[in-house]
């Protein structure tokens, strides 16, 4: 598999460059072998055939094994990690051009039932899914702490949220934190603890906190069709007084583009329209537009 630099989308067609031997993951006739189904990092794939070998974050080599009649498998061990990002697979058969790969039928019905252990030390999670042009990618993340975003509710002018923080207790000083992402202003909310501890957590942001932390920013000289630009909240949870913060984000299931699949209703005042909505990687963030004129 190839990892797919920043902001590129999948090309219709991609080979391997000059005398690079690409990683193989599928059948050939098109069809995709059985994957490894988006580990969490905490056990290694029983039916791995062999190491992988990752090449400074940008390759991954798999060997190809029989499978059945007709057909060769490679599996991704689940104890290796990949970069976070979106990586692009192809199959190179002997001294053939490396071939992106078509996925077969993808059963993820396991990834919804997660729950990564407490005593890991890293949290790797891939989803295999068909790009754009129909060939086989796969999204990765890799994260500790991490802030997995179980719940969200728009309502009372304000969004509530509950999730489960890995990697970090909850302390004192424990908050939520909106940042603005084209300045330096922050908004926080008091974190709740779950009933009976452990790494359950809660909190309500207000919308009117964000709307009078942008005012400046939303009010500025509009443009001529007299809107106004939108301003992007960023959301994090900050697990205690002189921590790093956490991004809140989405990743324990089957959906690898949340931006594209998952809509929250919109909150409108007379300040204008707040909507939460999940970013390319599945992160939480909060889009507050005015009202034109």
């Amino acid at each position: 598999m190839e990892r797919r630099p920043p902001g590129r989308r999948a090309p219709a067609h991609a080979y391997a460059p000059a005398g690079a031997h690409a990683p193989g993951a599928a059948a050939p006739y098109g069809h995709a072998a059985p994957a490894d189904r988006a580990d969490s990092g905490e056990h290694a794939d029983p039916f791995a055939p062999g190491d992988a070998t990752d090449t400074a974050d940008h390759w991954v080599r798999l060997p190809l094994f029989p499978f059945g009649e007709d057909r060769l498998r490679a599996a991704l061990p689940s104890t290796m990690t990949l970069a976070e990002g979106r990586w692009d697979a192809y199959v190179a058969l002997g001294e053939d051009e490396p071939q992106r790969l078509r996925p077969g039928l993808l059963d993820l019905r396991s990834l919804g039932e997660r729950d990564p252990s407490a005593h890991r030390t890293w949290l790797g999670v891939r989803i295999p899914y068909a790009a754009r042009q129909g060939d086989l990618a796969v999204r990765a993340w890799l994260r500790w702490p991490h802030a997995e975003l179980q719940e969200l509710r728009v309502a009372d002018g304000g969004m509530s949220l509950r999730g489960r923080l890995f990697g970090a207790p909850l302390d004192e000083g424990a908050r939520l934190e909106a940042r603005l992402r084209s300045g330096a202003e922050c908004v926080t909310a008091g974190v709740r603890e779950a009933p009976g501890g452990g790494t359950g957590f809660s909190a309500t942001l207000p919308f009117d906190a964000l709307f009078d932390a942008s005012d400046a920013a939303l009010h500025a000289a509009a443009p001529a069709d007299g809107t106004r630009a939108p301003r992007v909240w960023d959301v994090w949870l900050r697990p205690s007084d002189g921590t790093a913060p956490v991004r809140v984000g989405r990743i324990l299931d089957d959906v690898p583009d949340k931006k594209r699949t998952v809509v929250y209703p919109s909150h409108s005042a007379a300040a204008g329209t707040a909507t939460p909505y999940y970013t390319r990687d599945n992160d939480l963030a909060v889009r507050l537009q005015s009202p034109p004129g």
